[in-house]
């Protein structure tokens, strides 16, 4: 089978590997399609992680079941799955608690060492992964490549399941990748207006098909000043950053109202971590400021439900597709500013 790795700075190279052979608990995938994250973006920019030599990255996964082991759990040859990737412990203080994103010894599929992620022909799913990963069947008739558009669209459920968007709510989403065009079109669903904040005119011109009230041009006018005009003064009830930029995380603070909610959605660059925000205006304004990260099951398989039912308009969402041998393509397009979501389908001819 041909795998792509990550083997160095903004380097993928497809290698042949030997066909996979299920373990007694497990399963082989043969993978349908795999989706091009922003973490993954981070990941490439960086190269492997201290300790690894190469990863196999990759974990918006979808595909079918074509081997399993005599004590595989749950799935059978045939079943047509969608991953996310997460693999908790089941014994810290957070999973006890059905807090499984924030386990404190959570691993990833294509992101941990070890764990190979969705950018290849077939992946191994053991009896570690079925039974405390988050692995769920495709509702019949649904595309390879929109499964695997639900473990964004889980991120993006849970956000706004933790903040309550609802019916009349102003909510501004700063960064308009795919991730903001899945919070603007989730946060319409629920009857929100809806403003977005970016500065690429690419990424403004993309956004519009998703249907905000408006969106605001950050590199000509000032993205805070023209929410307080939208508002008629008196601010967004939610800013959602989503983008890994410590100056919108300042400037969202200063968007919303009083008693309003700043959710940090997007990670910084770890190099630099820190942010500031006006602290007076938080404990003066009663301001909430949440981090929001990753999902929980549920998430995941409320996510392909509404996919798959049109409620959530994914298709839109996926602007280029590419086979595994132009894996590395597919990143620099991703990296470009050019896409929204970026699909590598595995078994696609070429």
């Amino acid at each position: 089978m041909k795998a792509a790795l990550l083997t160095d700075v903004r380097t993928i190279e497809v290698r042949e590997l030997p066909d996979l052979t299920p373990p007694d608990d497990g399963l082989v995938l043969q993978v349908e399609a795999c989706g091009v994250c922003g973490s993954d973006l981070r990941r490439w920019r960086e190269g492997p992680p201290p300790g690894a030599a190469v990863i196999q990255p990759g974990h918006e996964i979808a595909g079918v079941v074509i081997a399993s082991g005599a004590h595989a759990p749950r799935f059978t040859v045939g079943d047509r799955l969608a991953l996310a990737p997460d693999i908790r412990c089941g014994r810290c203080y957070y999973c006890r608690r059905n807090l499984f994103n924030l386990c404190d010894h959570l691993r990833h599929l294509g992101i941990t060492p070890g764990y190979a992620g969705g950018l290849a022909e077939q992946i191994i799913l053991t009896g570690e992964v079925l039974t405390r990963g988050i692995v769920h069947p495709m509702p019949a008739g649904m595309s390879y490549a929109l499964a695997a558009l639900a473990e964004p669209c889980a991120s993006v459920l849970a956000a706004h399941d933790r903040i309550g968007t609802g019916p009349g709510d102003t909510v501004v989403v700063i960064g308009a990748g795919p991730i903001g065009a899945l919070l603007v079109d989730v946060a319409r669903a629920r009857g929100a207006t809806v403003y977005v904040v970016q500065r690429s005119a690419r990424r403004r011109e993309l956004i519009r098909q998703f249907s905000p009230a408006a969106v605001i041009d950050a590199a000509q006018e000032d993205p805070v000043d023209r929410v307080r005009d939208l508002t008629d003064g008196l601010g967004a009830d939610v800013a959602i950053c989503a983008n890994p930029s410590a100056a919108t995380q300042a400037q969202a603070v200063h968007m919303v109202r009083k008693r309003g909610k700043v959710v940090l959605f997007g990670g910084l660059p770890r190099s630099h971590p820190l942010t500031t925000l006006d602290g007076n205006r938080i404990h003066y304004g009663e301001i909430e400021v949440i981090g929001s990260f990753s999902y929980q099951p549920e998430h995941h398989a409320a996510a392909l439900a509404m996919l798959a039912g049109g409620e959530i308009a994914g298709g839109a969402l996926i602007t280029h597709s590419f086979p595994l041998r132009a894996a590395a393509d597919a990143y620099r397009i991703a990296d470009s500013g050019e896409a929204l979501k970026v699909m590598v389908m595995p078994q696609m001819p070429g």
